[in-house]
């Protein structure tokens, strides 16, 4: 299965802030931005923003609540980052073997040339 990388995803992923927000939505379900601002290093402003980001790339969804909006991490689009993840993971995995293949085989033919 070929999973193609979303860049848009993993640049807002990309961002300690946002990673610590998915983090804290998932272990406290639903909060907001004043919620999650007094768990932040950041402002309340600049935490919209980034929820902002994370909505755009659909990491999180907003249902409104009166003057807040309650923001969710939506763990089928986690679920795909995870997936993208896992895929350069793999690809990754192969290159560096080919890599290691190629160091090896130069290894034995420099120890096989100096003994003749």
């Amino acid at each position: 299965m070929s999973t193609a990388v979303d860049d848009d995803l993993w640049s807002a992923i990309g961002d300690p802030i946002r990673r610590t927000m998915i983090d804290l939505l998932l272990a406290g379900g639903p909060g907001t931005a004043t919620s999650l601002s007094e768990r932040l290093p950041v402002t309340r402003q600049a935490v919209s923003k980034h929820l902002a980001v994370l909505d755009r790339v659909g990491l999180v969804h907003a249902a409104p609540a009166g003057r807040e909006r309650h923001y969710q991490v939506d763990e089928a689009q986690l679920a795909r980052a995870v997936a993208q993840l896992s895929a350069v993971g793999a690809t990754w995995d192969a290159r560096l073997r080919r890599i290691k293949q190629i160091a090896e085989a130069i290894e034995r033919d420099r120890t096989n040339n100096q003994g003749e």
